[in-house]
């Protein structure tokens, strides 16, 4: 078997909350954590520099909330908090697995995180640290996908890679419709005008407006995310107009 080869030096890694979710319906299913850390210490160990963002949907849903009628604001924060309780999770479990990392808030909770600073978190990337963003962008009405953006960009990561429950990006529902369509590529703009559920409208523009590249791919099937940073032709790019 040939050796590994990665073809980014510097990637975002973003995972939604209820992909820690497992079968149990609510909360962190340990064993789901423990397969993604094992496979991000793997990345890292290929030399790759990482950092990660994850949501906290599997906690708390600020726009569930905000629809039942919570200020957006205070919802917006709750589930930023829900965040940092999945990050603690990931970082807990890939310090197990040898790898160092740092948990970075955009919240200041100094007993539990550092506050997010983009010089240091920078600084962490290159001595070979696994870097996790919590707390979102620190403002409420702005997602975890934006986050992932901003901060990709911030750190001068060469693309996002999006983990899924699914195989890539299609034109329908893929659970629904048999007939669903897989794109192997699609543009930014595409995404926008048939609204294909990405990332939301906010990171699709920040990314396309600096062109950085996004990957959408089935994070479930083990060894996935090391054969997208290797390159393999696997999931959707979503790149260039």
């Amino acid at each position: 078997m040939s050796e590994r080869k990665p073809v980014y030096r510097r990637v975002l890694l973003k995972f939604s909350g209820e992909a820690l979710v497992g079968g149990q319906g609510f909360g962190i299913d340990q064993e789901v954590v423990e397969r993604l850390a094992k496979e991000v210490a793997e990345v890292r160990g290929l030399g790759v520099q990482v950092a990660l963002v994850v949501g906290g949907g599997n906690i708390f849903r600020g726009l569930k909330a905000s629809a039942a009628g919570m200020d957006r604001a205070t919802a917006d924060y709750m589930g930023m908090l829900a965040t940092v309780i999945n990050s603690l999770a990931l970082q807990d479990a890939l310090e197990r697995h040898g790898a160092k990392t740092r948990v970075m808030s955009a919240i200041t909770m100094q007993q539990v995180a550092e506050p997010y600073i983009r010089r240091r978190a920078i600084r962490h990337l290159e001595k070979g640290r696994i870097v996790i963003f919590a707390a979102g962008t620190g403002n409420p009405y702005f997602s975890t996908d934006t986050a992932a953006g901003l901060r990709a960009m911030e750190i001068g990561a060469e693309a996002i890679l999006k983990g899924t429950k699914v195989d890539g990006v299609y034109d329908k529902d893929p659970v629904g419709h048999s007939d669903a369509r897989r794109f192997d590529e699609v543009s930014y703009i595409e995404v926008l005008k048939r609204d294909l559920k990405v990332m939301d409208s906010t990171a699709i523009s920040l990314c396309r407006d600096n062109r950085l590249p996004i990957i959408v791919y089935d994070f479930t099937r083990p060894g996935n995310t090391l054969r997208v940073v290797c390159g393999e032709d696997i999931g959707t790019r979503v790149v260039g107009d």
